[in-house]
């Protein structure tokens, strides 16, 4: 299983409406920017810190997959006409287990349905073993040109308790392997795990950093509800990190990637400039997307879309209605501006406070007196047409969230 990189596709739900059919929405001018993101839900494995929807499975019916994928992406193309198509994303679950003809299939669908962007991003997950790298070359021959790797750690007694499959050595070659094949790589690693050191920690990213790749997804161990590692934390089997060292290495993480040049361009990711990832930032920047595949969510035409999360329930759906949707949630205009200020606030660029909520519909989107008090704490900083968080104020977000919200 992957740690996905960057924007979760998870959220609340609200106004729930149960779909059969689909509701009218009014549509949006042509030419308007898309995301599309593909979810293919099956592991070799689980990994216990994992609470993606993702599945293991004795056996896959990949032609099966590809139709029903290609049925549920028809289905929202039809209510999106017109659209300019900026990236597509294939996440999981483990997309580099997809046949690389189902890929194409999808590229080829997706770009045939919009108006494909020139610099269109097309972005897969891979895991690094060795039987997944073999396919680098037929991915991005279907148009592939850009992967996100899961290497999550270069220690293998790290790789051993975070539960993954491959060694240190099968991670490096399949990541110079990717680098001979893609244009554009990024990889994945998971740090403040128990006991970690500062030295630990440094020595590692100074080895990542030196890789040369122009993206780093760089994420902290958390804990997550119904994972193997929340069962196992319950029993007293092991402890997290403390925060305060936790927050050291945050501070570290951000010192060693901006002196690299790959400076931090959101909470847990880091690019050198122009090489950002083009899909998350439409989720951070709260742009349209489609989701589509077992337990995708999207958000279009002023509402939140979620599929089927069980792989044999998403099937049936799509057999039955042409879709695999269970739920779309028309969002109210305060709504709207919750969800775009708490995605807005994980960028260094920050926010347009004025310009967002005339966007969505609201009179502001922030409290003024709050945010002169945290701008006083040195938490944010204020600008003319502009509202991002500071360095310090990274590791209290969650805090200045709930103080700032209008």
């Amino acid at each position: 299983m992957l740690r996905r990189e960057g924007a979760s596709q998870g959220g609340r739900r609200v106004h729930v409406v149960h779909v059969e059919p689909t509701f009218e929405l009014d549509l949006v001018p042509a030419g308007d920017a898309l995301a599309l993101y593909i979810h293919w839900p099956f592991c070799v494995s689980k990994c216990p810190y994992c609470d993606f929807n993702s599945h293991v499975r004795a056996g896959i019916d990949q032609a099966a997959w590809r139709e029903a994928l290609l049925r549920d992406l028809a289905h929202e193309a039809a209510l999106l006409p017109g659209r300019r198509l900026t990236s597509i994303f294939f996440g999981g679950g483990t997309p580099s287990l997809m046949e690389p003809g189902t890929a194409a299939a999808l590229i080829e669908a997706a770009v045939g349905h919009w108006t494909p962007a020139d610099d269109l991003e097309i972005t897969l997950e891979a895991n690094p073993s060795s039987v997944e790298a073999e396919r680098f070359a037929d991915l991005a021959a279907a148009g592939v040109n850009r992967v996100s790797l899961g290497l999550q750690s270069l220690n293998a007694e790290a790789l051993q308790f975070l539960g993954r499959a491959h060694s240190v050595d099968e991670g490096l070659a399949a990541l110079a392997t990717a680098q001979r094949h893609f244009g554009r790589v990024s990889f994945d690693l998971i740090y403040a795990l128990p006991e970690q050191t500062d030295e630990q920690w440094a020595a590692m990213l100074a080895r990542a950093l030196s890789f040369g790749t122009d993206h780093q997804s760089l994420y902290q161990l958390t804990i997550e509800p119904g994972t193997r590692f929340a069962g196992l934390h319950a029993a007293g089997k092991f402890e997290p990190l403390d925060a305060d060292r936790s927050a050291d290495l945050f501070e570290l993480t951000a010192a060693m990637t901006a002196a690299a040049g790959i400076p931090a361009y959101e909470i847990s990711n880091h690019a050198r400039p122009g090489a950002e990832s083009r899909h998350n930032l439409t989720y951070w920047r709260y742009g349209d997307y489609v989701g589509i595949g077992p337990g995708a969510h999207g958000r279009r035409l002023g509402a939140r879309t979620v599929r089927h999360r069980k792989p044999e329930n998403f099937l049936a759906a799509v057999a039955r209605n042409g879709h695999g949707l269970v739920e779309e949630a028309l969002l109210s205009a305060e709504e709207k501006a919750a969800e775009a200020l708490v995605m807005g606030l994980r960028l260094a660029e920050g926010i347009d406070p004025a310009a967002l909520a005339e966007r969505l519909g609201v009179a502001r989107l922030i409290d003024p007196a709050a945010a002169e008090r945290l701008e006083g704490l040195r938490l944010v900083e204020q600008t003319p047409g502009r509202l991002k968080v500071t360095p310090a104020g990274r590791l209290l977000l969650d805090r200045i969230l709930a103080e700032i919200a209008a």
